[in-house]
């Protein structure tokens, strides 16, 4: 199984064996990590908003128009901003590294 490293909104490091074959954003609300998820994972409430590792961004799917135009909206917004819900997880992201964003 893949690892995510993920940074949580308090700035602590973890990290645990992620699923593949659905989103990261369902293995971060499934391992309790404070992702809301409100919307379900339809791209519509950014509340999965995460920042991406530099390092990794290249290595993701691109992003979309409406979940670059609803991130980008975020007053959290940085460049390295994604929706975890638009993100697949698979064995080729072993070791992917992010960040939780402050809830908006």
């Amino acid at each position: 199984m893949p690892t995510i490293h993920v940074i949580n909104r308090a700035g602590e490091p973890s990290d645990f064996e992620a699923e593949t074959g659905v989103s990261v954003m369902e293995n971060l609300r499934d391992n309790d990590y404070e992702v809301e998820a409100i919307c379900g994972g339809s791209c519509s409430c950014a509340t999965c908003h995460v920042y991406v590792d530099p390092a990794w961004l290249e290595k993701l799917p691109a992003q979309e128009a409406d979940e670059r135009e609803l991130v980008s909206d975020e007053p959290t917004y940085q460049p390295n901003s994604r929706l975890s819900c638009q993100i697949e997880m698979t064995e080729d992201l072993d070791g992917l590294t992010l960040t939780i964003a402050p809830e908006a």
